[in-house]
């Protein structure tokens, strides 16, 4: 009887230490994690906080410079590897997709976007991209209907 009791004990503290362990990080504590990484040069970890679509987009920049996976990785991160501080504010979640504001090494706010995969938040370079891409397509055009209305 008391091996019994003691086995449920177990059981059921085994399965509220899972649960614990399975809720979903912010994308704050994702970007924590990720700036941790970059510090300790662990590109195993800063590549599961990456989201599938920035992965497949560093695997493209790797076959087409002709290096690996992890140096495009670590090359491309959010700040300097010597940067001694990194800010942060503005978190904003939106369902499957968040923001978070990064102060970079020239003291300029930069909005990184997050992506919910698989229950967990991960860093979506791949839309930072996207985001930075519509930003100088709407410059253009900015400045081309300027033209064309003078």
């Amino acid at each position: 009887m008391r091996f019994l009791s003691g086995l449920i004990i177990f059981t059921i503290l085994m399965l509220s230490l899972a649960c614990a362990e399975s809720r979903p990080a912010t994308p704050v504590e994702t970007f924590k994690a990720y700036t941790k990484a970059i510090k300790e040069k662990d590109t195993t970890t800063m590549k599961l906080l990456l989201s599938q679509e920035t992965i497949k987009m560093h695997e493209q920049e790797a076959k087409a410079q002709g290096v690996t996976l992890d140096e495009v990785v670590k090359r491309e991160t959010l700040f300097k590897q010597d940067q001694k501080t990194v800010k942060f504010r503005n978190e904003k979640i939106d369902g499957d997709k968040a923001t978070l504001e990064v102060e970079n090494s020239f003291g300029s706010w930069e909005t990184v976007p997050f992506v919910k995969e698989d229950g967990n938040w991960r860093i979506d370079k791949k839309g930072y991209a996207n985001q930075m891409i519509q930003e100088i397509e709407q410059r253009q055009n900015d400045v081309f209907n300027q033209g064309r209305i003078q």
